[in-house]
């Protein structure tokens, strides 16, 4: 089955908005074994959006909709939906109980816009929508299927897994789709494709590989489409064990597992705990490890000694050590490691410092110089990196790297 998402709003065209909704649904799609073949951008226009659903209907098996369904005028999407099935708008009793129960919850009135949210296409199957005032609307025609989400993200990712996405499995039922994905780190997508070059030769054809890189991680998925869940699981599985061996130092999880996430499960396994030393990450690491629940359990805390008064003053590093190396040094980032440890009274620490930019460089410190160290016991390992000349890019493979050392040493 093909599919062409359609997404609508003039702030996405404009870009003012990212169109994070698409990427959301095409991936979602995809594990139900349908293939997304395009996705459209229009505007809040009601000849925009017909034209683009009558040139999808022409195409695919499936079109799926999101954005313009809210209460102001320049949300038209309803009724051109209207328009385009021919069919009436009525008030639906279900989703006008859901609209008042969502306004009295908040103790707001009922306008005669929002109330309008109950008005649907008559010949739309209803798909109710818990979390906004928008439902979500379903038309079967000749044997092609068109839905309609609400664009604001988190109503429609709760319609689309919790509704669409099992409507569509019982829809087209013995289609399966198996995914793996290989997280790496520490080393760059061409290298990472060179060094398995002759692996990717002789992948089973059956099997879709993909590169995924992010700033500091390199994903590699592995898509496999079929009937027999079991043998696409085998096969896969087959060819991770080639693969494995060939880049094992630089695999650090699979699937949805997240580099903060893995080195958390090893300090509770250990039952240690951790802190962070941050200047030119500003806290992002931090953020990184907070981000998850029940970090409390290992997380004690971070410094962010982001002038060199302050890793003085905290961190205590003698103000001679930094005036003869520099704050983005290793000697710098090495005590700021091993006197983190012993400020925070935490088993690890992991210290940050370097030249994020734009400013800052020097000759012998070319911008996005970053040194890195990890410290137990009175002893640091550290090592020094060269990112690129952008500066929240910096940050953030900063705190990769850090993340990808500190699981390296909670490891040996």
């Amino acid at each position: 089955m093909h599919a062409e998402i359609i997404t609508i709003g003039d702030e996405l065209l404009s870009g003012i908005t990212i169109n994070t909704n698409a990427a959301f649904i095409a991936s979602n799609l995809l594990v139900t074994g349908i293939t997304t073949r395009q996705i459209t951008v229009v505007g809040d226009s009601k000849s925009a959006i017909i034209q683009a659903l009558a040139n999808a209907l022409n195409k695919h098996d499936i079109v799926i909709l999101t954005g313009g369904l809210g209460p102001t005028n320049d949300d038209v999407t309803k009724l051109s939906l209207a328009e385009y099935f021919d069919s009436e708008l009525i008030i639906d009793p279900q989703v006008l109980k859901d609209v008042e129960e969502f306004f009295l919850k908040r103790n707001l009135g009922l306008t005669e816009k929002n109330r309008n949210q109950a008005l649907v296409p008559a010949k739309a199957k209803i798909i109710r929508n818990p979390y906004g005032t928008a439902p979500g609307m379903w038309f079967d025609a000749n044997e092609k299927i068109v839905i309609a989400m609400p664009g604001v993200p988190f109503e429609m990712k709760n319609i689309l897994e919790f509704e669409i996405i099992p409507r569509l499995k019982n829809r087209f039922s013995g289609v399966c789709v198996v995914q793996k994905t290989v997280n790496t780190q520490g080393i760059g997508e061409s290298f990472l494709s060179d060094i398995l070059a002759n692996w990717e030769t002789r992948l089973d054809p059956r099997i879709k590989l993909a590169y995924l890189p992010s700033a500091g991680i390199v994903k590699m998925r592995l898509t496999a489409v079929g009937q027999d869940e079991a043998f696409l699981k085998s096969i896969i599985d087959a060819e991770i064990q080639k693969l494995e061996p060939l880049i094992s130092k630089y695999i650090w999880g699979f699937d949805n597992d997240t580099l903060e996430g893995v080195c958390a499960a090893l300090l509770l396994q250990k039952k240690q705990t951790l802190t962070t030393a941050e200047s030119c990450t500003g806290g992002y690491l931090a953020h990184k490890i907070t981000g998850l629940a029940g970090s409390s359990q290992y997380y004690n805390g971070s410094i962010i000694a982001y002038s060199n008064a302050l890793k003085t003053q905290l961190l205590n590093i003698p103000e001679s050590v930094i005036n003869s190396y520099g704050s983005v040094s290793q000697q710098v980032v090495e005590l700021m490691a091993i006197n983190g440890c012993t400020a925070m009274l935490s088993d690890y620490c992991v210290a940050i410092s370097g030249i994020a930019g734009p400013g800052g460089a020097s000759f012998e410190k070319p911008l996005g110089t970053v040194w890195i160290a990890v410290a137990q016991n009175g002893n640091a390992t550290s090592a020094k990196f060269q990112f690129g000349d952008q500066r929240q890019t910096n940050i953030v493979r900063s705190a990769v790297a850090a993340l990808g050392m500190l699981r390296e040493v909670l490891i040996k």
